[in-house]
């Protein structure tokens, strides 16, 4: 004699699976019989002149006309005279360098960035807490501090 194929986690998740069915019939019928009830459907919402939801219909006569021209896309391009000057050698205080790896780091004394340095980018020999100046370059992982000279 074989065993039943009906085990009772199986007729566990059959009845789950009735249940959840017949709580989704009773609410479709809900729903259907207060849409019946309701037959004046979704409500509107207007927007008024100052941005606001309202429900009724704005005042055409506080209408703005706007022209599509006068809408600016993106950013404005900048002129010559709004730009400041900007000066590329800019001056910091060595904060590490280790002669024997050939590296280090400066610290700007404008924002106290921290920028990685080279010895094939320097044009004096340096030390910690050297004055020093020099300019920015774009490297692998951010900005580098290259042409390093005593201040």
């Amino acid at each position: 004699m074989g065993r039943s194929q009906q085990t009772y986690s199986k007729s566990e998740r059959e009845k789950k699976r009735i249940k959840k069915q017949e709580e989704k019939r009773k609410k479709k019928e809900a729903r259907k019989l207060e849409s019946n009830n309701n037959p004046q459907g979704i409500p509107f919402a207007y927007v008024d002149h100052l941005g606001n939801l309202v429900d009724t219909p704005p005042d055409p006569s506080k209408k703005i006309q706007v022209e599509a021209e006068d809408i600016v896309l993106g950013i404005p391009k900048k002129e010559e005279g709004d730009r400041e000057p900007f000066d590329p050698v800019r001056k910091g205080k060595v904060s590490f360098f280790d002669n024997s790896k050939g590296f280090g780091f400066i610290i700007d004394t404008e924002n106290n960035e921290k920028y990685f340095t080279h010895v094939s980018g320097l044009i004096d020999e340096i030390a910690e807490n050297d004055s020093v100046s020099f300019e920015l370059e774009k490297g692998m992982k951010g900005m580098n501090a290259v042409r390093v000279k005593q201040a």
